[in-house]
């Protein structure tokens, strides 16, 4: 429960997640390199149902240009050459059931720290013989390690919605619109951020209206890059 209202709020009302940070690639013997920055949001809600807890969400982010941190629209690859169209983040929805496990928890003088490790690996939308240019493998495997923190006076009040801030690193295959193929190698985010009253306005004006309010009711499947690419593209 401490954790729901860290990470959201635990009365229903919708709470807006803002995050920036940066995009790391390298290959065995290249790099690293800084690729991209990386601006985004998520909006939640906490339900409850069947004596569990949902958090249903969406999310969207935007890649920026690293050193003017303008949003891109193409991207020159370095690695390869050439010019590919960026496909920003537009995960909708993102929902979770939480409650089964406990999420670990550190007091840090007069702060709480909940730590949160996601290890993936499951069948990935773009298979290679399908996509021979934009899948690293018929398994998508990743690491996403959150960290949330929040003051421990805060979170022992007892209020629904407790203030946050977040660190966020995710370990990840090359992305399908860099048209990498199955070159070895692959890219580490790095981002801060936390609970916000609105988005800034440029990430607003972005991602537009629907992203920015939260799910009314559980839904799926949830959508990421990979199957966001794979349903643009028809397959």
């Amino acid at each position: 429960m401490d954790f729901l209202r860290v990470r959201a709020s635990t009365d229903g009302a919708e709470t807006i997640s803002w995050w920036t940070g940066d995009v790391y690639g390298w290959q065995d013997d290249d790099g690293p390199h800084h690729l991209f920055g990386f601006e985004g949001l998520n909006v939640a809600r906490v339900v409850e149902a069947d004596g569990a807890w949902q958090l249903l969400t969406r999310e969207a982010a935007a890649y920026l240009d690293p050193k003017s941190r303008e949003i891109l629209q193409t991207w020159d690859n370095p690695f390869t050459g050439q010019e590919v169209e960026v496909q920003h983040v537009f995960n909708d929805p993102v929902n979770q059931r939480l409650g089964a496990y406990p999420v670990p928890v550190t007091r840090l003088g007069d702060q709480v720290v909940f730590n949160v490790d996601i290890r993936l690996a499951y069948p990935s939308p773009l298979k290679v013989a399908e996509f021979p240019e934009n899948s690293a493998n018929d398994t998508y495997r990743a690491l996403e390690l959150f960290q949330f923190f929040a003051k421990a006076e805060d979170v022992d009040s007892g209020a629904a919605n407790v203030p946050s801030f977040f660190s966020w690193s995710r370990v990840s295959p090359w992305l399908p619109w860099m048209a990498m193929g199955q070159r070895p190698g692959g890219l580490v985010y790095h981002v801060r951020g936390g609970k916000v009253a609105e988005a800034p306005e440029r990430l607003a004006a972005h991602v537009g209206e629907h992203f920015l309010h939260a799910p009314q009711e559980w839904g799926g499947p949830n959508v990421s890059s990979w199957s966001a690419f794979a349903a643009k593209v028809g397959r």
